[in-house]
Formats: C-alpha cells, sequence, structure tokens
C-alpha cells in the first residue's frame, strides 16, 4: 500500500525525514503479520525541533484570519473524500479494523473535520463592567500555544484528527505522538491529509517514538501548554503527574467499565442487538465498550439466550472481508491479556456460556456470567471480545452493580419508559449516558468525557475552545485613576 512506504517517517517542520534513534518501530499488519513499514525513532532532539518548530509558527497562524484558518479543514474534508477507500483500507491493513469499523470511523472523522470549519469562528472575547469610573475591562479568549496529543490505537485517525482539527483551527500548533502500532493511521496520514489541504508547515509535526527512546521529553517539554492524551488510565495517571509538575493543563480521555442496563419493561430483542454491538465492535477494544450487561433478573433467561445465539453468529477472521464483524486485536499481548481475564473469571467461579478460542491476534467472542461479586472482573475494562452478564434484582440493584466501579465514561440504559431511563441515566457516576440505545457514540458537538478514572476534561464542542483556548483580561482606564500614595 502506498501509504505504507511513503508516509514511514517523522514530520517535522513542514518536512518528511528519518528520524536519528538507533532503532526502528516495526509496523505489522495485526490480521497476517505482514510488515508494513518500518520508520525510525524519534529522539529527545527532534521532539526539541518539532515543539520549536510549532512555537515559531504557531504567532503567525494565531494572527492569521479564522476565515482563512477555516478553508485548511474544508479542504482536508475534500481530500479525505477523494482518497476515503485508500485511507479505509489503511485502517484495516494497520488496525485489524473491519471493513465496517472503517467506514464508521471515517464517517466520524469527516464530521468532526467539518466541527472544526465552524471552531475557527467560535472564540468570542467579552466587555465587563467595572466598578472604578472610567474604567472599561475586556477579556480576550486567545489559542494557548502549543498543543501535545498522544492518540491511542484504536480508532487512531478519528482520535487524531478530532483533537488536532479543532486545535488548529483555534489558532493553536500541534505536535502529535501516535501509538507505536499505529504510526500511519494514527500519525502521518493525518499530516499528509492536513498538508494536501494547504496547512502550512511547522503547524502539525508528527513524531513517531517510544517510551523506551525518549522517557518523559514529550510531556516535559517546556514549549506545550496543555497535553492531550487518550489511552489507559495507567498511563493517564502518569501523563497527568508529569504534567502537573511542569504546570501543564491536561485533557485526559481514558478507559471505561461501561454498563449496559436492561431494566424490567425493556424491549428485549432490541435491548439485545444493541448489546452485542456495544460489547463486540472492533473486537471491543473500545473505551465506550459494555464490559458488563446489567440483565433484570427477570428478564435475565430470555436476554442471555437471545444474546448468546446472536454472539455465536457473529463471523470472526479477515477483516477485509466486508462479512468479517470481528476482525484481530491490536498485538498478541493484547490477546493473551483478554485471555486470562477469561480464565481468571472461570477460576473465581464464573459460567463461561460461550468461550472463545484463540488463533494468533484473532480472539472469538466469550460470555461469562454468574461473576462472582468480589471478583475484579467486574470493576476492571476488557479490551477485548469478552461480555460479563449480572443478573440484578430490581433497578435499584441495577444503579449499585453499575457504579460500583472505579470508572465513569459511559453506558446506557434501556427501558419502555423514556423519562425512566433519563432518572436511572442521571444517577449513574459517568460523563455519559444513552438512554435505549449504544454505550459506543460520539458526536461532534456534544461534551464528550468522563469521570473517576475515566479521565479530565471534556473534547467536542465549545469544550474544545474550553480546553485549547485561554482567557485574558485587559483593562483600559480610559479617566483617571486615583491612588492612595
Amino acid at each position: 500500500m502506498p501509504y505504507f512506504t511513503d508516509l514511514a517517517s517523522q514530520y517535522i517542520d513542514g518536512e518528511w525525514r528519518q528520524g536519528s534513534g538507533s532503532w526502528d518501530i516495526i509496523d505489522f499488519n495485526p490480521y497476517n503479520g505482514d510488515k508494513l513499514c518500518s520508520i525510525t525513532v524519534a529522539t529527545v532532539e527532534e521532539i526539541d525541533e518539532a515543539y520549536r518548530a510549532a512555537e515559531r509558527r504557531q504567532a503567525v497562524w494565531a494572527e492569521t484570519s479564522p476565515y482563512t484558518r477555516r478553508l485548511v479543514f474544508e479542504r482536508a474534508l475534500r481530500v479525505i473524500e477523494d482518497r476515503e477507500q485508500e485511507i479505509a483500507d489503511a485502517i484495516v491493513a494497520e488496525l485489524g479494523g473491519t471493513r465496517l469499523k472503517a467506514d464508521f470511523e471515517l464517517q466520524l472523522a469527516k464530521e468532526f473535520l467539518r466541527q472544526a470549519v465552524h471552531l475557527a469562528l467560535s472564540p468570542e472575547g467579552r466587555i465587563m463592567p467595572s466598578p472604578v469610573d472610567g474604567k472599561e475591562n475586556r477579556v480576550y479568549r486567545e489559542p494557548v500555544g502549543v498543543i501535545g496529543v498522544i492518540s491511542p490505537f484504536n480508532f487512531p485517525f478519528l482520535l487524531s484528527l478530532k483533537t488536532v482539527a479543532p486545535a488548529l483551527a483555534l489558532g493553536n500548533a500541534v505536535v502529535l505522538k501516535p501509538h507505536q502500532n499505529t504510526p500511519i493511521c494514527g500519525g502521518t496520514l493525518v499530516a499528509r491529509v492536513l498538508e494536501e489541504a494547504g496547512l502550512p508547515g511547522g503547524l502539525l509535526n508528527v513524531i513517531v517514538t517510544d517510551i523506551a527512546e525518549v522517557g518523559d521529553a514529550f510531556i516535559a517539554h517546556p514549549v506545550p501548554k496543555v497535553i492531550s492524551f487518550t489511552g489507559s488510565d495507567r498511563v493517564g495517571r502518569h501523563v497527568a503527574t508529569v504534567a502537573a509538575s511542569h504546570f501543564k493543563q491536561t485533557v485526559l480521555e481514558l478507559g471505561g467499565n461501561s454498563a449496559l442496563v436492561v431494566l424490567d419493561d425493556a424491549d428485549v430483542d432490541y435491548a439485545v442487538d444493541a448489546a452485542v454491538f456495544s460489547r463486540y465492535v472492533h473486537q471491543g477494544q473500545v473505551c465506550m465498550a459494555a464490559n458488563r450487561i446489567v440483565v433484570d433478573r427477570s428478564l435475565a433467561e430470555e436476554f442471555t439466550e437471545k444474546f448468546v445465539a446472536k454472539v455465536r453468529g457473529l463471523k470472526v477472521g479477515d477483516p477485509g472481508d466486508p462479512d468479517t464483524l470481528i476482525g484481530p486485536l491490536i498485538n498478541s499481548g493484547q490477546a493473551e491479556r483478554v485471555a486470562a481475564a477469561v480464565q481468571q473469571g472461570v477460576d473465581e467461579g464464573a459460567t463461561a456460556l460461550l468461550r472463545g478460542e484463540s488463533d494468533g491476534n484473532l480472539v472469538w467472542p466469550s460470555v461469562l456470567t454468574d461473576i462472582p461479586e468480589d471478583s475484579a472482573l467486574r470493576r476492571e475494562e476488557i479490551f477485548g471480545p469478552v461480555a460479563l452478564i449480572i443478573a440484578v434484582d430490581g433497578e435499584e440493584d441495577a444503579l449499585r452493580v453499575t457504579n460500583d466501579t472505579p470508572y465513569g465514561l459511559g453506558g446506557a440504559v434501556h427501558t419502555a419508559s423514556v423519562e425512566r431511563g433519563v432518572a436511572f441515566a442521571r444517577r449513574v457516576r459517568s460523563g455519559m449516558m444513552h438512554v435505549n440505545d449504544s454505550t459506543v457514540a460520539d458526536e461532534p458537538i456534544v461534551p464528550f468525557g468522563g469521570e473517576k478514572h475515566s479521565g479530565l476534561g471534556r473534547l467536542n464542542g465549545d469544550q474544545f475552545v474550553e480546553a485549547f483556548t485561554t482567557t485574558k483580561w485587559i483593562a483600559i482606564q480610559h479617566g483617571r485613576s486615583g491612588f492612595p500614595f
């Protein structure tokens, strides 16, 4: 594929160049193990070059009319539309996304680009009164400057672009570090799209490297004022600690342990469809995925029977096959962790209604029930195709189980009464809840983010303005102030 040969490099100050590290990151196809490309890692010195270039270019970009800035994102949208099939092929090859998943990712990426066009015109200043005669208070909203973005492997093109484009639209510059498993879709492909769209060089820099090479240099560098990180809560905790020690703001989109709750008056067939999608989309490698299916005991037998039957019919295999619904996990380590989680559940006394076998990075779906109350599996994120079905006794018990986790990203509740669902959703300690729908959803203008260990801050819509701009008070004395000495 041309993307994997043409884009296997660093992108610094508008130039495509090789890293100067002493080793290479090898990019593999997780389904068949084919080598897609190799990229020599960037060093601490190249991180410095990238941030310094971003700092130089940002001052001019911030003074550029937002009407001019937004043209870049209008053109970027057309670039993606013209290259849509090639980009979808790259998503399938690099991260094992199915065709369905690749289409889903691209549709959302285009929606976020459309929103970036509008964001360029969003920041507004204010004139505020003063108790001092003759004084005028102006509050300006300005770009923060340079933003460091660390993106994940599961939706790399979308999750890089949805952060990078708004940050740029608001007048900032960005240095992007994609995940090592998806350096093209999450990094250099994003740079190529924006380069072709006319983004001036140096405003977006892409650094492909590893913590083994650069340590905390990407986070601790003095130039970036905000670090935006999407990934696990374990790594997010470290990012937050380092950033705080250098007086940087963070936006952290971390893990989840979402519950899809089926109350006693729910439409069982519809809830089954929503639950299967919510758990197994992209092999369960989604922060919003429904780890736990919490079902009222009066419906549990019917629901479980239909759920298992539907899951049993999901086609596992080549993600390039349009009929495949479950492709490979991103790497062998992830496959091993999922298998270990299933074994842990069985060892603790859970019943495996389905126990999926493994073949390389392909892991067939598992469904566990009768999971003990004290099992860690009920409170942790399983980033793979494993569903936990938990029967509960009524709505209050469902709420207790739903909230019994250190995470608080999202979830869903199914009921015949919309207002009952809303009342339940408001009592769940999470940043997002969906009534009679999937747990997996993202939209450009609604606030996206979690509570508890699921992160800090919000993205999307006006939340981008809050995250990527800062306020500045300028006071003007039109008359003369009196001073006591």
